[in-house]
């Protein structure tokens, strides 16, 4: 072998013990773009300072960022540092994903802006370092507003016509929370109990229901519709956070400024303020030096990097001194709104807040309730959600029941094989031989039931362990029947309120058998007219009535919730056009029920169409033809022909009808949301509501999905009864 061929692996040897000496530091994050680009910047810029270190930079999806790091931190599988928001830290801390840092001298913390530090610290401890600081600040048009207003009164005074002086999300208690701080109020107290029945927060909803009343904020407004308003030049400003200039339309002239003073109160509006800090998660492979990396992200080179790149409103004081970072005037901006800004808090009560919160903002918004009722109901809402979970159970009465079961079922089948073969050994023979006999047929099938049993007997049986207990902060907690228990005693509410399982129930027949109905009488009627030899293009037709079929589900929910809107859907479009008033869908059950059910009728009515067409495909022509000979009429061939014909074949496709309707989430989540008041959830929103926006209430959730699949269960035995009957 040549000399040159061999120096390649000389030099892999001779780098060798380099090579094993080197160290990875894991770094998750869910940055995208700019931000992403300064992390890789400082990572390689470290990297080369270090030269015995890897940083090796993971991006999450956003959505399952929480779930990924509360899944793999424990087992060891998870990163070394990562970067996200303060507010659930009280969680990760008391589940054991974070590590503390320890604390830091006063002339460290006074290298970071006000506010940063502290939201950090939880129980006394600090454990993360501040990277950025997020809140809202105005986006303003500068065709229609000259200059940045400072009074609320300054900025309502825009009254050109088809153009609304403000546009945010205004059912969101973390946009409304600017609202309720500005008038005085708070979402928390000091012990961290909700306090929303205060006379200061019902004076903020009331203010902000009499600006909706007065067209100076749009209506159902979400941050998509207000990004739509700003850049059709149909609002003149937006409320919202940095990363809202990215859904600004090249060519739109606006600038950023703090928010302005509430007139009445002479308040400064006060968003919540969001830390983007970066943690040490427990487990971590090098932990030294992913503290050193961390230090290195929040030092003043790192946070100039993240401000100039990233465009990110850094933490680190000296940052804002340099030129570069001076010339940014929108991260300017919301460095000023860091002077009027509260702090989110970081525990627990806060995630179980946001969904009574928002039920509250959007029953007054909507003129379902007063102010002061729907806000002291959301605090009794809040205070059930804390109470104490069940008590502890025994787990040695579980065992002994489920060895009870067993022995009873190893009982029975003795039993069997005594009487059908005369004994154990001899029905064990004649399944063996059985077996051989058909090793092809079950070859065929091991690929099949293999799929089975990891996507669908592992999972429930994982589940329905899962529901016999709590989860909390990481922990779980063995309480037996006691999910069960509160779920089916409605220890969360009355039994007829939106949060009963019984109300949530009579809901979900209701849903699933008006869909059903109107999903066959649609479907069958279509293919009747369909099967019409003379109709033409009937080609053509069906194609275009397959469509709401082939169309992802997801899409034609979000299309529907759209047309709903009450200011500026087409469904009110057109009946402002015929002379009718608008509806707010969403406000009433009866309506936010019926544009869920028109929804889920046009996406089913294809599925029951096309197996009607295939039923009367095969139906021979001849017995219609004698039939007619006969002298039945078109009716009665229909009714004494036909149906009976068609409907053995419809059963099965009724069936499976029914359980997808049963389970479509996504028609219900998209499209009402739940609405109003979580009247329209049917069960499978509501275990989701419990598994992801309720505290993570996993056994909770997990309770809930089995007894839709015991649900389900009798159903299915109930039509299997019927059939054979």
């Amino acid at each position: 072998m040549s000399a040159r061929r061999l120096a390649p692996l000389i030099a892999l040897v001779l780098a060798w013990p380099a090579v094993a000496e080197a160290t990875t530091v894991r770094v998750w994050h869910a940055y995208r773009a700019d931000e992403e680009k300064a992390l890789a910047i400082l990572a390689r810029r470290y990297e080369a300072q270090h030269p015995g270190v890897t940083i090796d930079l993971v991006a999450l999806p956003y959505d399952a960022y929480a779930y990924k790091l509360e899944s793999a931190i424990p087992l060891g599988n998870g990163p070394d540092l990562f970067i996200a928001a303060h507010e659930t830290l009280g969680e990760r801390a008391k589940a054991g994903l974070v590590t503390p840092l320890g604390d830091v001298t006063a002339d460290e913390a006074a290298a970071f802006l006000p506010h940063t530090v502290e939201p950090l610290r939880y129980d006394g401890q600090l454990y993360g370092l501040p990277l950025g600081a997020k809140s809202l600040a105005l986006f303003y048009r500068t065709d229609l507003l000259p200059r940045a207003p400072e009074t609320t009164d300054e900025l309502f005074t825009v009254k050109q016509k088809g153009v609304t002086p403000l546009a945010y999300e205004t059912a969101s208690a973390f946009y409304h929370a600017a609202w309720l701080h500005a008038y005085g109020g708070r979402l928390l107290d000091e012990n961290r109990r909700p306090q929303l029945g205060r006379p200061e927060s019902v004076r903020a909803l009331e203010a902000v229901y009499a600006l909706q009343k007065e067209k100076l904020i749009p209506e159902d407004a979400t941050s998509t519709l207000a990004a739509r308003l700003f850049n059709d030049g149909k609002a003149a400003a937006v409320m919202n956070g940095p990363w809202f200039a990215g859904e600004i339309d090249p060519g739109v002239p606006y600038r950023v400024a703090p928010l302005p003073r509430v007139s009445a109160t002479g308040q400064p509006l006060a968003p919540l303020l969001t830390i983007e800090g970066v943690f040490l998660a427990a487990r971590a492979r090098a932990p030294k030096e992913a503290l050193d990396f961390a230090r290195a992200l929040a030092s003043t080179d790192g946070a100039i990097v993240r401000a100039r790149t990233g465009r990110q409103v850094v933490a680190t004081r000296a940052a804002w001194d340099d030129p570069e970072v001076q010339k940014g005037a929108d991260l300017l901006a919301f460095r000023a709104q860091l002077d009027s800004v509260v702090p989110m808090p970081n525990g627990r009560e806060l995630s179980l807040s946001w969904e009574p919160i928002q039920r509250a903002l959007r029953r007054t918004l909507r003129g379902a309730a007063p102010a002061a009722r729907a806000l002291a109901d959301a605090d009794a809402e809040i205070l059930a959600r804390l109470r104490p979970p069940p008590p502890p159970g025994r787990s040695l009465p579980f065992a002994l029941v489920l060895s009870a079961f067993a022995l009873a079922g190893a009982v029975l089948l003795v039993v069997r094989a005594q009487k059908t073969d005369g004994g154990v050994a001899p029905a064990l023979r004649r399944v063996a031989r059985e077996a051989r006999t058909a090793r092809g047929a079950y070859a065929a099938l091991a690929p099949a039931w293999i799929a089975m049993a990891l996507l669908v007997f592992v999972p429930f049986a994982v589940g329905a362990g899962m529901s016999l207990y709590h989860h909390q902060d990481g922990h779980w907690t063995f309480v037996g029947w006691g999910n069960f228990l509160d779920i089916l005693l409605c220890r969360d509410g009355d039994v007829w309120s939106p949060l009963s399982f019984w109300y949530t129930l009579v809901v979900t027949v209701a849903w699933t058998a008006i869909n059903v109905l109107f999903h066959v009488a649609i479907g069958v009627t279509l293919a009747l007219l369909l099967r019409d030899p003379y109709l033409r293009a009937r080609g053509l037709y069906r194609v275009l009535l397959i469509i709401p079929w082939a169309v992802p589900s997801y899409i034609t929910a979000l299309t529907w919730r759209g047309m709903f809107h009450r200011q500026f859907g087409a469904i009110n479009g057109i009946l402002v056009w015929l002379g009718a008033e608008p509806v707010s869908w969403f406000a009433k059950f009866s309506t936010a029920f019926a544009a869920n059910v028109a929804t889920n009728v046009w996406l089913g009515f294809p599925f029951m169409m096309v197996v009607t067409l295939g039923a009367l495909s095969r139906i021979p022509k001849e017995l219609e033809e004698a039939a007619a000979l006969d002298g039945a009429t078109g009716w009665q061939r229909l009714r004494h022909v036909v149906l009976p014909l068609v409907l053995p074949a419809m059963l099965p496709a009724i069936v499976l009808g029914a359980v997808w309707t049963f389970n479509m989430f996504n028609v219900i989540f998209l499209v009402s949301g739940g609405e109003p008041d979580g009247a329209t959830e049917i069960l499978v929103s509501q275990a989701y509501r419990w598994a992801f926006t309720r505290g993570h209430q996993y056994g909770y959730a997990a309770a809930y999905a089995v007894l839709i699949f015991l649900l389900l269960a009798l159903q299915s035995a109930l039509t299997r009864r019927r059939e054979e009957a």
